[in-house]
């Protein structure tokens, strides 16, 4: 298939994907520089040692702002990348043409619900299978995209306790606000779904692969330029910023109190690098 054939999109009439799309998605982009420069720690940390398929067709699912699929690029014929996202495909598509790259392309839809597309030789996602509402189905659509004997290498976070650059501040906020009940609109399982190895090894043997091995990565991720910022951050996306927007009115009157705690534990992360990073863990789960 070239790369201007016509695709089917993914049907995109879920509310998770409107959640992504109407609440989350502006929030990604405002931090584009937090998550892309600090979660390509974990990619650029494997994708070196992953055997993609010299000339082979790649799909990366979860693509984001692009850049994994440009990296990927190097290497392969094709690269497809989709996401549920048309804020992050703009980015992306901007990001590829500034790294002329003609051998990637994206398309929007939820590949959960499915994926017109044809077989591809390796499968891909950094920080993107943790959100399928039922793990197993988009686990066996991921599969389904595979030729046979293709490689699935997706890239999820490890336990709470590994991952102090998220649950700290979460704790913090917890000090001021209720946890989200029940009803409250999210992104899905949340981020640490995948992060138990017995639990998600079972899931993806339930969906067809074999061979499956974990590997753990340990990186320092970014978490802001400066204390503002890392603040700003905490309260817009992650397990903090969840319970923030669901707290609504209560949130905006505790606002000052819950900043100024958020400032002071960022005031004892050492900055470098032009802003602050914290310690953070994740696996690396391959199989075929």
């Amino acid at each position: 298939m070239s790369l201007q054939s016509p695709i089917p999109p993914v049907a995109q009439n879920s509310e998770l994907v409107d959640f992504w799309n109407e609440i989350l998605a502006p929030k990604f982009v405002r931090f584009r520089h937090v998550l892309v420069g600090g979660l390509s720690r974990h990619s650029e940390a494997v994708l070196p040692a992953l055997r993609v398929p010299a000339g082979g067709r790649v799909l990366d699912v979860g693509c984001g702002f692009g850049d994994t699929a440009i990296q990927l690029a190097r290497t392969a014929r094709e690269v497809v990348g989709v996401d549920c996202c048309e804020a992050f495909l703009d980015c992306a598509r901007d990001e590829v043409r500034s790294a002329r790259a003609d051998n990637v392309r994206f398309i929007a839809g939820d590949v959960e619900r499915g994926l017109n597309e044809g077989q591809f030789d390796f499968v891909f996602s950094r920080f993107g299978t943790m959100f399928f509402a039922n793990p197993v189905a988009g686990l066996r659509a991921m599969r389904a995209c595979l030729a046979p004997g293709g490689t699935l290498a997706h890239i999820v976070w490890r336990a709470r306790s590994d991952n102090p650059w998220v649950f700290d501040a979460l704790e913090i906020v917890r000090e001021f606000l209720p946890a989200p009940d029940a009803t409250a609109r999210s992104c899905g399982p949340g981020p640490f779904s995948m992060a138990d190895e017995e639990t998600t090894r079972a899931q993806m043997q339930a969906a067809g692969f074999r061979d499956i091995e974990f590997q753990r990565i340990d990186a320092k991720v970014l978490v802001g330029r400066d204390i503002a910022d890392a603040v700003a951050f905490q309260l817009a996306i992650g397990p903090a910023g969840e319970t923030f927007r669901a707290a609504g009115a209560l949130a905006e009157e505790r606002r000052p109190q819950i900043e100024a705690a958020l400032a002071a534990h960022f005031r004892t992360i050492a900055e470098r690098n032009g802003g602050l990073w914290m310690d953070s863990s994740s696996w690396l789960i391959t199989a075929r």
